[in-house]
């Protein structure tokens, strides 16, 4: 048996250590998150709870890219409305900055292909509606690898978005300013409307 190297050890331990998955809701509290804007979220027995809106709870710990951010959340019923935010530049003072600098990853069963989860909201449609029904566990996973943006649902890949492509033109107030984002930015959750509740087990990040 021949011995390895230990500057190949020193490699194998660093690309383990990169593919972790790192935590960034301890499962307890906010610690580590702000929140902006209207409504709030609470957390209750252990999971992250949407309450009111239109708000922003961002991660205030870093900037976050050339990643996958898992994100795995149930809705309470079938119209429930909510949204990761992902690439902003700077920490937002409010959620409609959010909106038009950052890009919404949707959460929201009954959009339109648009719309829908898994969506880049009103910029790049969704291949494949997976979401599963109200009460039941999503997995959603956000890979960031430079200017693109690839979406899986429960293990499914529904979108591929790329910050220089063609997308449809603005038409109402609130849909994002088009226009590029950074590689890298901060990411949130979104509290959208008072009849919407979204619970959230787990947020956490992996460098690709």
């Amino acid at each position: 048996m021949h011995a390895v190297p230990v500057a190949a050890l020193i490699l194998l331990s660093r690309a383990a250590v990169a593919a972790e998955w790192e935590p960034l809701f301890n499962g307890k509290d906010l610690s580590g998150w702000k929140m902006v804007g209207p409504g709030r979220f609470v957390v209750e027995d252990g999971l992250m709870k949407t309450e009111g809106g239109m708000g922003l709870l961002y991660y205030t710990g870093k900037k976050i890219g050339n990643a996958t951010i898992r994100v795995v959340f149930k809705t309470s019923g079938p119209r429930d409305n909510s949204g990761v935010v992902i690439r902003l530049p700077e920490p937002p003072p409010d959620p409609w900055y959010a909106v038009h600098n950052g890009y919404e990853v949707q959460i929201d069963a009954a959009g339109d292909e648009w719309h829908s989860t898994g969506a880049i909201y009103s910029l790049s449609k969704v291949s494949l509606r997976n979401q599963k029904p109200p009460g039941e566990w999503n997995i959603m996973d956000i890979v960031l690898q430079g200017q693109t943006t690839t979406v899986f649902l429960n293990g499914e890949k529904v979108n591929e978005f790329r910050g220089d492509q063609e997308v449809p033109p603005r038409k109402r107030w609130y849909e994002p300013v088009r226009g590029p984002r950074p590689d890298e930015g901060y990411i949130g959750l979104q509290n959208h409307d008072a009849q919407s509740t979204v619970y959230f087990k787990e947020i956490s990040v992996k460098k690709n």
